[in-house]
């Protein structure tokens, strides 16, 4: 079969579910991913032959994709913030979203870092949580964008826990003498537990947030393969992951450390009363690149 045939078939049966752009978006990264053709194989080579023994391999993987699973499951991979991550059904889909999150976390770490620089061999590491891991997307982008930095990760889910240890970053750890995250099993919601890794600079998380009474916004591929428990909270306490947030900053976040939590659009100002009402007089509603509220910075 050529390419071009496999390509036109595969765009054909996807536009059922999403937009022909984003269907042939699709496709040319299944090929790109189990092939190794590039996206623009089929313009400069128009006679390209799939092998025969790789077609069976595609056509598996179509029939996933025709069913609505998520192109990066299907491949077991995703970008974010410039790196492949790992990602399994056990995990969250990174959004670009999140990225923003990231670059602010960054830099703020990095501002940390070179103030302790003085200090020399003495100086404290940046020390940074992360409140539901997941697939550690977070921890890892913060751990290799500022080295040196000790990352611990949480999460209440051991598969998850097991995506996020399994990210494989030797080559970059090495070449930055940077510090692999931590990652601990801990429900966020338990508040009170035994956490006995000392203060944080930086609390970080992306919690569930999406309330039960908006499952009808969300795409079915999304509802339909990844984790529930990570995306929905019941309508009657949407904030309760954001009041755990709190209680977990109270409990760990140094006297001049900073939090970044992404939030639910529609309810910004309420999560952003919650920290203040929490005893964070500093407080901001950080926008996105679709100009939604995205997340809260706090501090006291």
């Amino acid at each position: 079969m050529l390419l071009t045939e496999f390509l036109n078939e595969g765009i054909s049966s996807l536009e059922p579910l999403y937009p022909t752009a984003e269907a042939r978006a699709i496709v040319l990264m299944l090929c790109e991913e189990l092939i190794g053709t590039k996206n623009y194989t089929h313009i400069v080579e128009p006679q390209y032959k799939i092998d025969k023994k790789q077609l069976p391999l595609l056509e598996e993987a179509m029939v996933r994709l025709k069913a609505g699973e998520p192109i990066q499951y299907v491949t077991g991979k995703t970008e974010f913030s410039g790196r492949t991550f790992r990602v399994t059904r056990d995990v969250l889909i990174p959004r670009p979203e999140t990225e923003l999150l990231v670059r602010e976390a960054i830099k703020i770490a990095s501002r940390i870092r070179r103030m302790r620089i003085p200090y020399g061999k003495s100086a404290e590491p940046v020390r940074v949580l992360d409140l539901c891991t997941g697939s550690g997307n977070i921890a890892w982008t913060l751990a290799l964008g500022v080295p040196g930095t000790r990352v611990v990760g949480v999460d209440n889910s051991e598969p998850a826990l097991q995506v996020a240890r399994s990210q494989n970053f030797s080559v970059e750890l090495k070449e930055k003498g940077a510090q692999a995250p931590t990652f601990v099993n801990a429900d966020v919601l338990d508040t009170e537990q035994p956490f006995n890794f000392g203060e944080f600079d930086l609390i970080l998380s992306n919690p569930p947030y999406i309330m039960e009474k908006e499952r009808g916004l969300i795409r079915k591929n999304v509802l339909d393969y990844e984790p529930s428990s990570a995306l929905f909270v019941p309508d009657e306490d949407p904030l309760k992951y954001y009041r755990a947030i709190c209680r977990w900053s109270d409990r760990f976040l140094s006297a001049e450390g900073k939090g970044l939590t992404e939030i639910n659009e529609v309810l910004g100002r309420e999560t952003e009363a919650l920290f203040r009402d929490g005893g964070y007089s500093q407080t901001e509603i950080v926008k996105d690149f679709y100009d939604k509220n995205r997340f809260i910075f706090y501090m006291r």
